[in-house]
């Protein structure tokens, strides 16, 4: 059941509409969520309605707000695996910190790289609010996985050239 809810908040955040939706609650709350985002209002109703029945935003009284707390939840739930070495570098899914040794290094870069799809194009907006999610330095977190080879750009335009798949 877990694995069905961490695929449709992950689908959510993948849809451009929700995510704009989501960013705005976060971000501005209490303003009118078509003119925040740019979307038609029908849209971005239909947008929240669509974060509402994933658990990422919730109605109090007249107003909607964002529901992080959904992130960590699932992050809780999720069964732990014994011994796991990047165990030493993230905790609840963020990176404590950035390991000295390239080996490790190129190791925790590996695993942040998956949340980025072979063949996908993102612009840097893009990239910094997936690698924040991570770290708050996301800039230095995309210098590594530029210079490591993890990702490549061009004209300010990312997409995964490295990693394990």
């Amino acid at each position: 059941m877990i694995d069905k809810h961490i695929a449709r908040v992950l689908g959510l955040l993948g849809q451009d509409a929700t995510l704009r939706v989501l960013a705005a609650l976060v971000l501005r709350p209490g303003e009118p969520l078509d003119k925040v985002t740019g979307l038609d209002p029908e849209t971005a109703a239909k947008a929240l309605e669509r974060l509402s029945r994933g658990g990422l935003a919730v109605r109090e009284g007249d107003d909607w707000r964002a529901r992080p707390e959904t992130f960590r939840d699932l992050l809780r739930a999720l069964p732990s695996t014994p011994a796991d070495p990047m165990d030493a570098f993230l905790v609840d899914g963020r990176l404590v910190s950035l390991p000295a040794k390239r080996a490790k290094r190129l190791m925790v870069l590996d695993y942040i790289v998956q949340v980025f799809e072979v063949g996908v194009r993102y612009p840097e907006k893009e990239v910094d609010v997936a690698l924040r999610a991570f770290h708050d330095d996301y800039a230095a977190l995309r210098r590594y996985l530029v210079d490591e080879g993890f990702l490549s750009r061009e004209a300010n335009v990312y997409w995964r050239s490295g990693g394990t798949v």
